[in-house]
């Protein structure tokens, strides 16, 4: 049976929404201490000294702070990045007179994920900003930028409702921007140059989980490279505008290269390439074999 755009969107949507939560389960702890790095270098003198402080402070729990935010953001972006990923790919092949069902060249995927990645960030902003926030309440109340800490994600929300309005969810959007379209191009171009890689010739669909897996970590190191500083950037603006008006995405860069130093923008660089072998392979294994059992039921019924 032949599906319709409508029908594989609603696959690619929820496969996307699977791949978000495992990468969301298996990463958590590293992207918290990468969050709390990346805003406050001086309070850690490296990866290390990071988990060791979040555990003493906080136990166990305090590396999961910002899961329930984290799990929204990630399954409201890939949820909308591989939907809007399937539509790209159509474009593109509109673009470069392919026919709807010929394969796309390794660039040309690439293409269609850095198109998708910017819908995506439309998603990710509001729900990314409540996670990183929550994740370095601790750091703002002990630095005294904030009199009290909140603690949970209602009273987050509120906060920001109530001194930006709704526009407040999106601190960071530019920079969000800036990371995800040039980021996702290196994201799937990685994926995809891998599958190649792995394949040998073969069709890439043959591929078994070990590959995926490891095409999928790949991906996320490309990814991370490309756009960590950038990221870093996005976090500072995100968090500290809790405490007040934040400087924007170029007066941000300038006031860390000027009282940080370069080598600031890349604070928790360390947890995030751990980081990206589980989180990014798990998720396009989820990805991938969900949207293969769906499109099997689909073509059998």
């Amino acid at each position: 049976m032949k599906s319709n755009p409508a029908i594989q969107a609603a696959i690619d949507l929820t496969a996307g929404a699977l791949g978000g939560t495992v990468c969301v389960l298996t990463g958590q702890p590293f992207d918290t201490v990468k969050v709390k790095m990346q805003t406050f270098p001086v309070l850690y003198k490296g990866f290390t000294d990071c988990c060791l402080k979040t555990y003493s402070e906080a136990g166990f729990r305090g590396f999961y702070k910002g899961t329930g935010p984290a799990l929204m953001a990630y399954v409201a972006e890939n949820s909308v990045l591989f939907m809007c990923y399937g539509f790209c790919q159509q474009f593109v092949r509109k673009v470069v007179g392919l026919d709807k069902q010929a394969k796309l060249s390794d660039l040309q995927t690439a293409t269609a994920g850095s198109l998708a990645s910017a819908f995506a960030a439309l998603a990710l902003c509001p729900t990314e900003l409540v996670k990183c926030r929550l994740q370095t309440m601790h750091e703002m109340e002990k630095s005294g930028k904030i009199v009290k800490s909140h603690n949970t994600v209602w009273s987050v929300v509120k906060g920001i409702l109530r001194k930006d309005g709704p526009l407040g969810f999106y601190h960071g959007l530019s920079s969000t921007l800036l990371q995800e379209v040039p980021g996702y191009f290196f994201f799937f171009g990685g994926y995809e140059l891998s599958r190649s890689f792995f394949a040998s010739g073969r069709s890439k669909d043959e591929l078994g989980p070990i590959p995926l897996m490891l095409s999928g970590g790949i991906a996320g190191i490309c990814l991370w490279l490309v756009i960590f500083p950038v990221d870093c950037i996005k976090s500072r603006i995100q968090v500290l505008s809790m405490s007040g008006k934040q400087a924007g995405f170029i007066g941000t860069l300038l006031s860390i290269v000027e009282s940080e130093g370069i080598t600031a923008l890349y604070s928790g660089l360390t947890a995030t390439m751990i980081r990206a072998f589980p989180a990014n392979g798990s998720l396009f294994l989820a990805y991938e074999y969900s949207r293969k059992m769906m499109m099997t039921q689909l073509e059998a019924y």
